[in-house]
């Protein structure tokens, strides 16, 4: 997206004069081809578009509120807007003769829109004048681009045809063939290229924010896939076009490729067995519907498919038709809607308080002076409670101050919020947490302990000393790991997140393998070095470019000013970073990883501890060794040996009684039942304690002694339902195991499939098994 602001300068007529400029003298549009939209109220616009630019009066278009008029939310800022449209000509779109912007048909390309915040609009619907009226335009690129490259789409412009000639030959059919393919291909290209951005952004999959967002675009891309018959990975095959593309524009997407990669192909490959899992589930549904003669799948069944298993509507369509059921969407859009509106209710009052910062943020700049003293003397400027400002906070009521200074660090850049007192005249109160809701307002969370606080009040702010500087150890010494893990794991383990708190931190950063027990060694032995060193930590505000000079690291997706602040341990580490740190590496006393793992494809998270809390925690595992080795009943050198041992003694003993249980099941010594069943012999075992590849082998056993009919086995084992179904090879085609297992674990509450030979189901409900297995007669029809 382009484009051009103004906050209380320029207004309306200079806006569009710069639109028009732009437009005709600079990019060459030709000015008879562009039409104009504008609010059906706002004559001010419609005249100036004909005086300042000369645009005629049968080329101006009034619209409604709906296209035309702007507003934040239900209540703050807003006002009409203003939008420029390209005539890509009557071969384009509907065709009529009166054919203008008001058609949604295509022929007229929406590329600007000029926004004319001149209004406040309250909770009661009123809109007031601004004092300083503002500009918010914005223009299109990919749609500026395809004007200039004279092609009708942005699809045809050189941002995404060498991305579609990729995929053209992974799919081995040409894009334009028709339109079913060419839509295909325009979502996976387009789906493609968010997602490297995104993850180069450190993004992940996830199921809120950002991370849902990336997850239903990649999930999207893969089902369009299957349209054009490709296996996955997908998004991996593209991913060298779009680094060579965009690389030397955005060197954060070529050196992340690998990363993207990874990231998407595992995301794919978790929703191919939500797809093969979802599936099973559909079948059930459907074979459900045709048994009660229903014509249609309820849209609540497909509301919960989408919701609990993330199964597509068009999916649940598209095998309905296959056995000629009809969908119910417009019940599943009701079920979506009520979600929506109740996600809704919550959203209303977040607006109400988002609208409070705003206005808090424009009265107010708060002044951080925390990197010095932990206690100082303020004024509270404003206080909010339930979204609203008020004029004092009682004992017992909690809410929330912004005062003109402040001690106290707000959360950000992974560091949490300071916590602390408020003193005031006659009581104080706690400070429970410092955030930042919006950039430069720094909003105390409080809960008045005793007396009143009213706005305009002196106080006295102090910090949690304690706390603090236990955080500020584990900043820095998340700075000594962050260097440490690039020196053993190459520069390509960048930091993808972290979180500092006074009792540990956590550190996510992209590597593609766990890390070995030695190279864990060294990154922690490396950071203790620098503790050792007790080295000064230094803190400088530099330009960003002399910043970068210097080798501080900066992170791509954070937002940085002219002016950075730069953390480093000279010779060692060098970061852009706003957080409080340590004076000298030394306060930090000690550095104690505790755990290595992953959470996403291609991204690992090591946690650890510093100062008391790294002691206590070698206290902790020395306590521990001390009582195994007292319960083994060797020294501490011998506890390996001796656990080996047992180990080793498990084994046998596990061997002998798997053994036994096999021989007993095999020589019928627990119950057995015989039967026939629409003239099909069946043996049915109920054994406990197997786990299902005990029951295959089992199975495969009787199936030796029992050549023709059906072999049930059936078992419990920790807390879980397990049933193998074999069948003799007389009976696949009239009773697959696949298809009984199938049936039966429906019955079950669980999930069932496999091959016409074998088969298995699961459940967690015992009593509905026994009910099955005493109507064997519904099950083998």
């Amino acid at each position: 997206m382009l484009g051009n602001f103004s906050f209380g300068d320029y207004f309306k007529k200079d806006a569009i004069a710069y639109a028009w400029e732009l437009s005709t003298k600079h990019y060459h549009l030709n000015p008879d081809k562009i039409w104009i939209s504008v609010f059906e109220k706002d004559d001010e616009a419609h005249d100036l578009w004909q005086g300042v630019a000369g645009v005629p009066a049968g080329r101006i278009v009034r619209l409604g509120e709906k296209d035309n008029f702007w507003a934040m939310g239900e209540v703050g800022p807003c006002g009409p807007c203003s939008e420029l449209y390209y005539d890509l000509g009557p071969g384009v779109g509907c065709g009529k003769p009166d054919c203008s912007p008001a058609c949604d048909c295509g022929r007229y390309l929406e590329y600007w829109n000029l926004v004319f915040m001149q209004f406040h609009r309250d909770e009661s619907g009123t809109m007031r004048p601004l004092p300083k009226p503002s500009i918010d335009t914005g223009a299109g690129l990919e749609r500026l681009a395809s004007l200039l490259q004279r092609v009708l789409t942005n699809y045809d412009t050189d941002l995404f045809i060498p991305i579609i000639k990729r995929i053209e030959a992974m799919a081995g059919t040409a894009y334009g063939k028709d339109e079913k393919t060419s839509a295909a291909m325009r979502v996976i290209a387009d789906h493609a290229r968010a997602t490297a951005f995104l993850v180069a952004d450190g993004a992940l999959p996830g199921n809120e924010g950002r991370g849902y967002v990336l997850r239903r675009i990649i999930r999207r891309s893969l089902r369009f896939a299957h349209h054009l018959r490709m296996t996955p990975p997908i998004i991996a095959r593209v991913v060298p076009d779009i680094a060579a593309m965009f690389g030397d524009i955005y060197p954060e997407v070529a050196g992340e490729a690998e990363l993207i990669k990874t990231v998407a192909t595992d995301e794919e490959s978790r929703f191919e067995r939500t797809l093969d899992a979802g599936v099973g589930h559909i079948e059930t549904i459907l074979e459900y519907a045709l048994e009660t003669g229903a014509k249609a799948v309820p849209g609540e069944e497909i509301f919960l498919l989408y919701d609990t298993h993330g199964v597509p509507a068009d999916l649940v369509e598209e095998l309905a038709k296959e056995k000629g059921l009809g969908v119910d969407l417009e019940g599943f859009q009701h079920h979506l809607g009520e979600q929506k509106r109740r996600s809704k209710v919550v959203h209303r009052f977040d607006a109400r308080v988002e609208e409070v910062h705003e206005a808090l943020r424009r009265d107010c700049s708060p002044e951080f002076v925390g990197y010095g003293p932990m206690e100082h003397a303020a004024r509270a400027v404003a206080l909010v409670r339930e979204g609203k400002r008020v004029e004092v906070l009682k004992a017992g009521e909690e809410g929330e101050l912004v005062a003109d200074i402040t001690p106290f660090y707000a959360e950000s850049g992974g560091q949490v919020g300071d916590t602390g007192t408020v003193l005031f005249e006659g009581g104080q109160a706690a400070v429970l947490d410092a955030q930042k809701p919006l950039p430069g307002l720094i909003v105390h969370k409080v809960k008045v302990a005793s007396g009143a606080l009213k706005a305009g009040a002196a106080v006295t702010l102090s910090v949690e000393e304690g706390r603090r500087r236990a955080i500020m150890r584990h900043h820095t010494a998340t700075h000594l790991l962050h260097a440490a893990l690039r020196k053993v794991l190459g520069e390509g383990a960048r930091q993808m997140g972290s979180l500092v708190d006074p009792g540990h931190l956590r550190f996510d950063f992209a590597f593609g393998r766990g890390l070995t027990t030695e190279e864990l060694d060294r990154i922690e032995r490396l950071a203790n070095e620098q503790i050792l060193r007790n080295a000064g930590v230094e803190k400088e505000l530099l330009p960003i470019e002399e910043a970068r000079k210097k080798g501080a690291l900066a992170f791509f997706g954070d937002k940085y000013g002219e002016v950075v602040r730069v953390v480093s341990v000279p010779g060692w580490s060098a970061e852009f970073c706003g957080g409080t740190h340590v004076d000298r590496t030394g306060d930090i006393g000690l550095i104690k990883i505790v755990s290595e793992k992953a959470i996403a494809a291609g991204v690992r998270r090591l946690e650890a501890v510093a100062g008391m809390e790294a002691l206590t925690k070698a206290q902790q595992d020395d306590n521990r060794l001390a009582d195994l080795a007292s319960v083994l009943e060797v020294q501490r050198e011998g506890i390996d040996e001796k656990v080996g041992v047992l180990i080793e003694r498990n084994r046998t003993l596990e061997k002998q009684i798997k053994e036994l249980k096999f021989a007993q099941a095999k020589g019928g010594t627990t119950a057995v039942n015989w039967t026939e069943v629409a003239g099909v012999p069946v043996f049915v075992q109920k054994l406990e304690d197997y786990a299902p590849q005990e029951l295959r082998s089992l199975a495969d056993e009787h199936r030796k002694k029992f050549p023709s009919g059906i072999i049930l086995l059936a078992s419990e084992n920790q807390g879980k339902l397990s049933v193998v179904i074999a069948v003799s090879p007389d009976f696949q085609k009239a009773h697959p195991a696949g298809k009984l297992a199938k049936a039966l674990g429906a019955r079950l509450g669980g999930a069932g499939g496999g091959n016409p030979a074998m088969a298995q189901a699961g459940g967690t409900d015992v009593a509905k098994l026994n009910e099955a297995l005493a109507d064997l007669a519904s099950l083998i029809q």
